[in-house]
């Protein structure tokens, strides 16, 4: 097992992994709306936010030797089920023709105030 620590300006605030590595797979951690150079916090509108945090995954992916092709399972934590169009539209422009499995869950407030949280399971090579 691996655990990937930081990526960029991208890295844990608490006691978790930012990714880890197992058997195969490639677990990542909740990434909100973040600078990916700085580690601070973009708040925006739902789907810039949306968009940054795939970013992020995008980035953590391809540290961890894997891509957003190889994306299995997301679940994108929202604070209101109205969010569901604005992270659908995000999906669609960043995974294009794929479809990996996925639940959007609202949960009410979000870390730092923000409006979204995704987290990925992916395979690796």
């Amino acid at each position: 097992m691996k655990e990937i620590m930081r990526v960029k300006g991208l890295k844990p605030r608490g006691h978790y992994a930012l990714a880890l590595i197992h058997d195969g797979l490639i677990f990542i951690s909740g990434q909100l709306s973040k600078d990916p150079e700085t580690g601070e916090n973009r708040p925006g509108s739902m789907k810039e936010e949306t968009m940054r945090a795939l970013n992020n995954v995008d980035l953590i992916l391809r540290e961890c030797g894997s891509s957003r092709d190889k994306v299995l399972k997301t679940t994108a934590f929202v604070g209101s089920q109205d969010d569901w169009a604005a992270v659908n539209q995000c999906y669609a422009e960043f995974f294009g023709d794929r479809h990996p499995a996925r639940s959007i869950v609202p949960v009410g407030a979000l870390n730092a105030g923000l409006k979204v949280e995704i987290e990925v399971i992916a395979a690796v090579e």
